[in-house]
């Protein structure tokens, strides 16, 4: 069954066509990745489905028995309270007041609340800490994904949900989506998580929408066969159209009445042909050489017993690695590790509190910083790149910014009115101008789009230096690691250095890493379970034991009760009965030996009796 599709929408600012004659569906459960250049269309089609823009023209379909919930790209969640006060708000019924009601309400969230928020990222000090007003943008943007995916939505629209994800809360919320069976629609430039998560793709391309049914891999090589066949036909009919007009013109050069009748018959032929449109134009892509500065030594970067630590939280201690030549290094953990402070702290930018840091011999550094700090507000676009090479001529600086996307008019903008990307994409022609045989790239992709990150890939590549990054794309880190260095690995607030690509380590890790803390954990359990039964057989004995005192106290006060009963039958009725008092003192003699062995248990372990 259909859940959510459009036919034939468009939409246009004045005479800039944004979406021209969109049209796809998509059935329930199935998860869309929506893919394209930035600027394409992507968003806007989703403000289109949410209701928040119009299209000029076409249709939208929604199934009416499915709710829409949508996550926007810049979203931030705002609240004065804490994050989990702040969101299991969210849960209580409409018109409820009385405080026990809505903190009753608020209980069977409890649990629910707490797992998407620390399978997102949150500490349990953050979760009931901070109110949410006094958190960062990007734990912002976490928070409003959580609220999104607790509320139960049947369609799920998200505009880069991935951002600000480290890597193990990327891996839950793949596994989360593909189990959820909701429909989702995604607009994502991470093409790893497209891959695990999408079953289908839309690509909008020169204002078109085309629907491939599979991931992002499966359409990006399909796209590349349709584009190959369609361009063969095109040639071929462009050359058998070149065939007939020659055939008809030369039969019109012969202007007899068989010869114009067959030029004719020819000529209706071309009318009625079908013809094959020449392939598209692709978008334009940033072109991207990275300059050396020569031949580095063979080695290039050695850390040594690096530590780091803000006020009482230490971030990392002890890290050692050695870089050389040509080493392709990706340092890899989850968000907060200490990842970025230890490229500042390799790039010069920010000192350790103990250890050495040493480059190499001939080791010329640049930094990419994905915060853009190195940036002048107040500079142009074309100043940016003159600070770096004073000598290029106007005509030779735009030529660069055009590699990068800057053409006309952008070039003479304020860096201060640049988007994200857009900073992100002078960043990166800065550094290209810089000649350098070392790069720390911190989140270089970040900003880009699925082709410039391509693009980038390929001049990385080709690079003949070496790269030490952070990044948190996995697609990126996969196509050009050589080295893993992984945080917390093995050995907690430390980095283990795995010497192999992001596809070997991840196997590496599966069948040792895991293994081995399996092994751990088993043994843990194990003597846990071990302490546990000690623990439950300790408290058995401990309650056998006073289970026997309070038997011999209890023996004692029978006993000698007996014996003061057989006492007062000796000097009473049996007193000239010999033969019961004989009977009677026998009696005496074999319980008085049985109390006696009760007094010496309990004075034995100090009970009075």
């Amino acid at each position: 069954m259909i859940a959510i599709g459009c036919e034939s929408v468009s939409l246009s600012y004045g005479t800039e066509i944004i979406l021209d004659k969109v049209t796809f569906s998509i059935n329930e459960g199935e998860r869309l990745g929506i893919v394209g250049v930035n600027g394409a269309g992507k968003t806007t089609l989703i403000k289109i489905f949410s209701g928040e823009y119009s299209s000029d023209e076409g249709n939208i379909y929604i199934s009416k028995n499915l709710r829409l919930g949508v996550l926007k790209q810049h979203i931030e969640y705002e609240s004065d309270k804490n994050i989990y006060d702040a969101l299991a708000d969210e849960f209580v019924p409409p018109r409820v007041n009385d405080v026990n009601a809505i903190e009753q309400a608020k209980g069977e969230y409890i649990s629910r609340v707490k797992g998407f928020l620390k399978n997102l990222g949150f500490s349990d000090g953050e979760i009931h800490g901070l109110p949410v007003s006094a958190l960062s943008g990007g734990q912002k943007t976490r928070i409003a994904l959580a609220s999104v995916l607790l509320k139960n939505y049947d369609i799920l629209m998200l505009d880069e949900p991935t951002n600000h994800l480290d890597i193990s809360s990327l891996d839950w919320l793949e596994e989360y989506l593909k189990n959820s069976g909701k429909t989702v629609l995604i607009i994502s430039h991470d093409r790893y998580f497209l891959d695990k998560v999408t079953t289908k793709t839309l690509e909008i391309e020169n204002h078109k929408g085309k629907l491939y049914n599979g991931n992002y891999t499966f359409y990006a090589n399909q796209k590349k066969k349709d584009r190959e066949v369609q361009e063969k036909h095109y040639k071929d009919q462009q050359k058998e159209i070149a065939r007939i007009e020659a055939y008809i013109a030369n039969q019109r050069k012969w202007n007899r009445e068989r010869n114009i009748i067959a030029a004719e018959s020819r000529e209706k032929q071309l009318k009625k042909m079908e013809r094959v449109e020449k392939v598209s134009a692709l978008p334009e892509k940033i072109k991207l050489s990275f300059a050396s500065a020569g031949r580095s030594g063979d080695d290039v970067l050695s850390v040594r017993k690096v530590g780091k630590r803000y006020g009482e939280r230490e971030l990392f201690s002890d890290v050692s690695f050695e870089l050389k030549y040509q080493d392709k290094a990706f340092l890899f953990g989850n968000n907060g590790c200490g990842k970025s402070t230890l490229i500042k702290i390799i790039a010069g930018r920010i000192p350790a509190d103990n250890g050495v840091v040493d480059i190499g011999y001939n080791v010329h550094c640049a930094y990419y910083d994905q915060e853009n700090q190195d940036l002048d507000t107040s500079n142009t676009v074309m100043d940016e790149l003159w600070n770096v090479n004073d000598s290029l001529s106007p005509g030779e600086i735009r030529a660069i910014l055009a590699r990068f996307l800057f053409t006309g008019e952008d070039c003479f903008k304020e860096v201060s009115v640049l988007s994200g990307g857009e900073r992100a994409r002078l960043t990166l022609a800065k550094l290209i101008m810089s000649k350098n045989n070392f790069l720390i790239l911190d989140e270089p992709t970040n900003h880009l789009d699925i082709n410039s990150r391509e693009a980038l890939e390929s001049a990385l590549e080709d690079f003949d230096g070496t790269i030490l990054a952070v990044s948190h794309d996995r697609y990126f880190i996969d196509k050009l690691s050589t080295r893993m260095l992984v945080f917390n690995a093995v050995d907690q607030n430390r980095v283990f250095d795995y010497k192999g690509g992001y596809s070997e380590y991840l196997e590496y890790k599966e069948k040792y890493l895991i293994a081995n803390e399996t092994q751990e954990t088993v043994k843990a359990e194990t003597a846990s379970k071990a302490e546990y039964n000690r623990k439950k057989e300790e408290q058995s004995n401990k309650r056998k034991f006073a289970h026997k005192i309070e038997v011999a106290k209890r023996e004692v006060r029978s006993i000698e009760a007996r014996i003061q009963e057989i006492d007062e039958e000796c000097n009473g009725p049996a007193a000239t009965d010999h033969k019961r008092l004989a009977e009677l003192f026998e009696k005496r003699n074999q319980i008085e030996a049985k109390l006696l062995e009760h007094y010496e248990f309990l004075m034995e372990i100090g009970e009075e009796v």
